[in-house]
């Protein structure tokens, strides 16, 4: 962890300009889909969250939340987190998480959401065994082919994070206890390159794609779910979990 990092709401418009800064920054875009500085002076007046980490005045990481209305109830969707490359390993990303969900609570809300690329299993990692974050939807190119090279030319297919603040499996998670997985859980397993980075040629990308796909699309209609990840011998892989042993991770 990095305990010379501060978190704190941001607030007037440089420190607004700065996340458009650390967009470029992280990603290595110009102006290729970044978001304006207005949602960040928006999302800061409508209710939302702009969560900037500090190193001594410097900020390194930001977060990006908006809000919404999910089944008659207040919740945030959390559109962006990122942090400087040089940063990354130090446990910015889960300060700036745990802020946001303490600063949530305190306003009464208990439910937090965001969408990742299947393909990254570093962020599966972090979304589902480090937070305690479920996954229930695959949401298949969700924002259209873009231009951005972090995209690959591929569809924007994303799975929709849940973070149910007050289950006592996300107490348990960020206490250092997850919970163990069962007889019953199925994985949608993941190849190496994914763990490690490695370059592929777009159209072995594109085939594993559609595999988790028609893979999660298939166990979500069974109403299994994404609790967790794990290693194998050939990769990662995702862990779903059948209806009944989702309770924790929604209550």
């Amino acid at each position: 962890m990095a305990p010379e990092i501060s978190i704190r709401r941001c607030g007037g418009l440089a420190e607004f300009e700065r996340c458009i800064d650390l967009q470029r920054a992280i990603w290595n875009e110009s102006d290729i889909e970044v978001e304006p500085v207005t949602s960040f002076i928006v999302a800061a007046r409508i209710g939302g969250q702009v969560l900037g980490a500090f190193d001594a005045g410097r900020m390194v990481g930001y977060t990006l939340a908006l809000p919404g209305v999910r089944d008659g109830a207040c919740y945030l969707h959390s559109h962006m987190t990122g942090v400087l490359p040089e940063y990354r390993g130090r446990g910015v990303g889960f300060l700036l998480k745990t802020f946001q969900r303490d600063e949530a609570r305190a306003r009464g809300i208990t439910r937090i959401e965001w969408t990742f690329d299947p393909l990254e299993f570093r962020n599966a990692q972090f979304n589902l065994t480090r937070l305690g974050a479920i996954s229930r939807q695959y949401l298949p190119n969700l924002y259209g082919v873009t231009s951005s090279p972090l995209h690959r030319g591929l569809p924007t297919d994303r799975l929709l994070a849940e973070w149910h603040l007050d289950s006592p499996r996300v107490a348990a998670v960020l206490a250092g206890s997850p919970s163990k997985l069962t007889d019953s859980a199925v994985l949608v397993e993941l190849p190496a390159s994914a763990l490690t980075g490695e370059k592929q040629d777009a159209s072995e990308v594109a085939q594993v794609q559609e595999r988790l796909r028609n893979e999660f699309q298939g166990w979500f209609g069974r109403g299994y779910a994404a609790l967790g990840t794990r290693k194998t011998p050939t990769g990662g892989a995702y862990v779903l979990e059948p209806p009944q042993q989702q309770q924790a991770g929604r209550k």
